[in-house]
Formats: C-alpha cells, sequence, structure tokens
C-alpha cells in the first residue's frame, strides 16, 4: 500500500472517530437524549464509523469500529465501573460485568464495521452505504438485545409499570409475558426506543452525504 494512501485511511479514520466521539458525548450530556436505565440516542454519530467502512473496507472498519469501541467504554466509565463495584446497586458480579463490557460496547461498537458490506456489490453508492448502514446498526441493536435480555431482564416489570408507558401497553405486556420471554420484549422495546430512530437517521444521512465526492470506496493497493 502507498505511503499517501496509509496516510489518507489512517487521517480520515481519526477524523471520523473523533467525531463520533464528540457528538457521542455531547449527545450523553443532554438529559432528555438518555434512557432512563441507560442507552442513549445520538444524532446518527455512528454514520462516521459507517464511512470508514464503506470507504476502506470491512476489515479497516471493523479495526477502527473496535476502537471506537474501547472509545465509548471510556466514556461510559461510570457506568463500567459500577458494574464492577460490590456496594452498588448496579454491581452484578465479576464475570456478568465483564460479559457485559464485552457484549454491550466492544461487540456492540465493533460491528459497526459491517458498514461497507455493500461497498463493491452494490453500484449505487447511496444504497450501498444505506444498506450497509441499516445492516451495522441492527448488528449493533441485536447485540444490545441479546445483553438486555440475559442481564437486565430485572427491570422489566419495574419498566413496564412506569406512568405513560403502563396505560399505553404496559399492563398488556405484563399479562401475557413472564419470565425469559418477558425480559426478551422488555430489551427488545427498550433498546428499540433509542436505537429504532438512530437506525432511521444514520440511514437517511447515509443517503444525505453520499453526495459528498470524497466518500466513495477506495481500492487501496497492497505493499
Amino acid at each position: 500500500m502507498k505511503a499517501t494512501q496509509k496516510t489518507r485511511r489512517l487521517t480520515v479514520s481519526a477524523m471520523m472517530i473523533a467525531i463520533a466521539t464528540a457528538m457521542s458525548f455531547l449527545c450523553s450530556v443532554i438529559p432528555f437524549l438518555n434512557a432512563l436505565f441507560g442507552g442513549s440516542f445520538t444524532f446518527g454519530s455512528m454514520i462516521c464509523i459507517v464511512i470508514v467502512s464503506y470507504m476502506f473496507g470491512i476489515k479497516w472498519g471493523t479495526f477502527t469500529a473496535f476502537v471506537y469501541a474501547v472509545l465509548q467504554m471510556l466514556l461510559g466509565h461510570g457506568t463500567i465501573v459500577a458494574l464492577f463495584t460490590p456496594t452498588d446497586e448496579s454491581y452484578m458480579g465479576l464475570a456478568v460485568a465483564i460479559l457485559v463490557c464485552l457484549i454491550d460496547y466492544v461487540l456492540a461498537y465493533t460491528v459497526l464495521g459491517l458498514g461497507g458490506l455493500f461497498r463493491t456489490r452494490i453500484q449505487k453508492k447511496g444504497l450501498a452505504l444505506c444498506l450497509g448502514s441499516i445492516v451495522a446498526l441492527c448488528a449493533r441493536y441485536l447485540c444490545h438485545i441479546v445483553s438486555g435480555a440475559l442481564f437486565y431482564g430485572m427491570w422489566a416489570e419495574r419498566f413496564f409499570t412506569q406512568e405513560g408507558i403502563h396505560e399505553l401497553y404496559g399492563q398488556w405486556v405484563l399479562s401475557t409475558f413472564s419470565g425469559a420471554s418477558l425480559s426478551i420484549i422488555y430489551s427488545i422495546v427498550y433498546n428499540g426506543m433509542y436505537m429504532v430512530p438512530e437506525i432511521i437517521l444514520t440511514a437517511i444521512l447515509a443517503f444525505v452525504l453520499t453526495r459528498i465526492p470524497q466518500i466513495r470506496p477506495e481500492i487501496l493497493e497492497k505493499g
């Protein structure tokens, strides 16, 4: 790979990670964008990581997404510390806390590297990036669903009995589901409250941003 190609790839990736991290951090300090039990809407910040994967391929995109995942863990250090602190009500035990970190952070953000899945399969740039972003964010959504169902199911009844939710559909859910099925429904609904809008917004941004000439799949030379 030529030195100029390496430099461009590193520069673009670092810039995109910085933008995505900054957007995520800013959204995390805005109260109404954050869900009660964790998780937040980030105004399409993940499109930055998806674009890297689209431009430079899934392999490099996955590496970039992993770096972003580590930064997200650092940003969420308060939550991470609580998971490992026996005196905190969020404490789950060492083994479970490690699994939560791996699924909810490392895996959930690293799968954003799938954003370049259609970079060479679909010629229309807007469609390729849009579909890639949907696949990548749906994969992240699935990771959160699994984590929520396995480790946060105990919050299901409290969630569905909240004012507004209980009257709208919570009462029906609690009377229809129980045990593992209730935990799964809770995780789908709860994580969907911020992930579904995020997926939609990111897909729209993908179409809009492909009008920028510099956003294009690049075939990097080896060597």
